[in-house]
């Protein structure tokens, strides 16, 4: 046989070994249950920082992390430390009131912390108004603090060198100046893209400092949080048509050089479109970001899984390559937001030069 033939045999032999071995350490299923349970909880937005947990030798889940401030309007102001529900597991009493959290939403209980459900596995329990500071809110405010002294201390560097970058702000530059040339200019055009720089600007730095805060060990998932995907893009869409001009909409609702049954059949197309692009950043951001955690962590979690040197070595391999991807990947999605944002932009204020017939 020649080499070739069998190198691949040998590689095939051993994939073979450790499949027979992944299946035998996982044919109870707890595992997997514990590995997905895990997962999700990673990719949900919760009360607490948790760092790492494990089982003692009494069989006790101990959680290592960091509790954070619950807030919530139920007849009044209740603020107490997330700690008191002990991660799900105990009913934490304010005042007259008892809360327990159950998949990760705080619901109104009886003192034994009973949760009643519907037909649908609904709970049909009291949910109060939740302004609790999550990791999430964390994130967010830690991301534009960061961002806050990062570009004062750029913009100090400016005045007092004059108006060459000194430090850190010699790295940042650079980008400032090609989201400048090559996104804001080309998409918005040389007339009106000042006006928008100020957004485009922040808007990729704090995805980009969101998406790179969510590889960290602090299991933070912020862009992969629908609900702020959907927030920015909906600074977007309103920017977009409070910003358009005449065209913009006479384009969309009486195109010009179309016959007119033909703008009648358009016109509710194309206001759908208007629609359909903020949703689409939304779900691009989401669902990339989500993915990326959720390909990362299970690759993470075959090491467990194999309980061999080859699979829990070939599995960590394609973890650190997914990993040095992913901090490509956090950059990549930043940047295609901005670009669509400023495409649309460019969309909304663009001048035509046409005769309507």
């Amino acid at each position: 046989m020649p080499k070739k033939l069998y190198s691949k045999f040998f590689i095939f032999f051993l994939l073979g070994l450790t499949y027979i071995s992944a299946k035998e350490s996982a044919s109870g299923g707890d595992l997997k249950a514990e590995i997905k349970e895990y997962i999700l909880h990673h990719l949900q937005d919760t009360h607490d920082f948790t760092l790492l947990s494990y089982t003692d030798e009494q069989g006790k889940k101990i959680h290592i992390g960091a509790p954070l401030p619950v807030i919530l309007w139920d007849e009044g102001l209740k603020i107490f430390s997330s700690s008191k529900f002990h991660h799900g597991e105990s009913v934490a009493h304010v005042g007259e009131n008892y809360y327990k959290l159950d998949h990760g939403k705080i619901y109104k209980t009886d003192a034994a912390g009973t949760i009643n459900y519907d037909d649908s596995h609904h709970a049909t329990n009291i949910a109060p108004l939740d302004l609790s500071i999550t990791k999430g809110v964390v994130s967010l405010l830690f991301t534009a603090l960061i961002m806050f002294f990062l570009f004062k201390g750029l913009a100090d560097s400016y005045k007092k060198n004059g108006m060459v970058a000194k430090g850190v702000g010699r790295f940042f530059e650079p980008i400032v100046i090609y989201i400048r040339d090559e996104i804001a200019i080309p998409n918005i055009g040389e007339k009106h893209h000042r006006r928008y720089m100020g957004y485009l600007l922040t808007l990729f730095f704090f995805v980009w400092f969101l998406n790179l805060l969510g590889l960290t060990p602090l299991g933070i998932n912020a862009t992969g949080n629908i609900a702020v995907t959907f927030c920015l893009a909906l600074i977007t869409f309103v920017i977009t048509n409070v910003s358009g001009k005449k065209e913009y909409w006479k384009h969309i609702f009486w195109m010009p050089g179309v016959p007119w049954p033909m703008k009648i059949v358009l016109a509710p197309i194309e206001l759908l479109g208007v629609l359909i692009k903020p949703f689409s950043l939304m779900i691009r951001l989401y669902a990339n970001i989500s993915a990326g955690h959720i390909v990362l962590m299970s690759l993470i979690s075959l090491i467990f899984i194999f309980k061999n040197w080859f699979g829990s070595s070939l599995s960590f391999m394609l973890a650190f390559s997914i990993s040095i991807i992913e901090i490509l990947v956090a950059a990549l999605q930043a940047y295609i937001f901005t670009v669509l944002s400023a495409l649309y932009f460019g969309f909304a204020v663009e001048e035509h030069d046409h005769d309507d017939h």
